[in-house]
């Protein structure tokens, strides 16, 4: 069975995206911006590349808000977020990450809101018309997955996606791990269970490990054998002709 191979991109510069012209196969493109009308722009600035055929809006925030979305982030960022959303539909990913690497300081200064912002972030998940993709970290089994429903970085929902980040670049997955994952995450969520591989190019860390091509191989073929939906590439901006070729061979 093809998959179906997505991509992230996190910097959308001119440059990054000039890497579509590499992909010869329908995608969809998860497309970071600080703004939907920043989203908006970036989008029909890019309409000719005729291969994407679903634009999702990823929004992120300024680094002392928080950057990612959780609990943690800054309130007025995640209240000026959602309110640009109010009565659209257009295709949405919320990146549920946690501030550490991006200001700490936001453990402080937002905990007397946490209960609040988790309140919304759950509202929008829940009432937002449009399909909503979740981000979130690897499960680490499903104890694991329990802290971050309780952190605001996991949400159970039957109308959503998620898409759990498996970089085996920065982490040593064994293979019966990400078999086992895999089988419980499409047990959970059936369809609407995606993987994200990568990395192939660094995120706004500066310093992620790039992973091997036939790395990539590995994880797409168990990804197949698996039935997973989609994959998610992170990121567009890596892609080159060795990625090409691998994937090439699955699409």
């Amino acid at each position: 069975m093809p998959l179906r191979i997505s991509f992230f991109e996190e910097f959308p510069t001119k440059k990054n995206l000039e890497k579509l012209k590499l992909v010869n196969w329908p995608t969809k493109l998860y497309l970071a911006a600080k703004s939907l009308e920043e989203f908006e722009m970036l989008k029909r600035k890019n309409s000719t590349f005729r291969q994407v055929r679903k634009w999702i809006y990823w929004p992120i925030l300024e680094k002392k808000e928080g950057y990612w979305i959780s609990p943690f982030s800054k309130r007025e960022a995640l209240v000026r977020i959602f309110s640009e959303l109010k009565d659209k539909r257009i295709p949405v990913m919320l990146d549920l990450e946690l501030p550490t690497t991006q200001n700490p300081l936001l453990y402080f200064s937002q905990l007397p809101f946490f209960f609040a912002n988790k309140r919304l972030i759950s509202s929008f998940i829940q009432e937002y018309r449009g399909e909503v993709y979740l981000a979130e970290y690897y499960p680490e089994r499903r104890n694991a997955e329990r802290v971050m429903e309780i952190l605001g970085i996991h949400y159970k929902n039957k109308r959503t996606k998620v898409i759990k980040m498996f970089y085996h670049s920065v982490h040593n997955f064994g293979e019966k791990f990400l078999r086992d994952e895999l089988q419980l995450g499409k047990k959970e969520f059936q369809k609407k269970y995606l993987l994200a591989y990568g990395t192939i190019s660094s995120g706004i860390a500066g310093n992620e490990p790039l992973l091997k091509p036939e790395i990539l191989h590995k994880d797409l073929l168990l990804a197949q054998k698996n039935m997973i939906s989609e994959i998610v590439i992170f990121r567009l901006g890596g892609l080159n002709k060795k990625y090409v070729k691998i994937i090439e061979k699955f699409v």
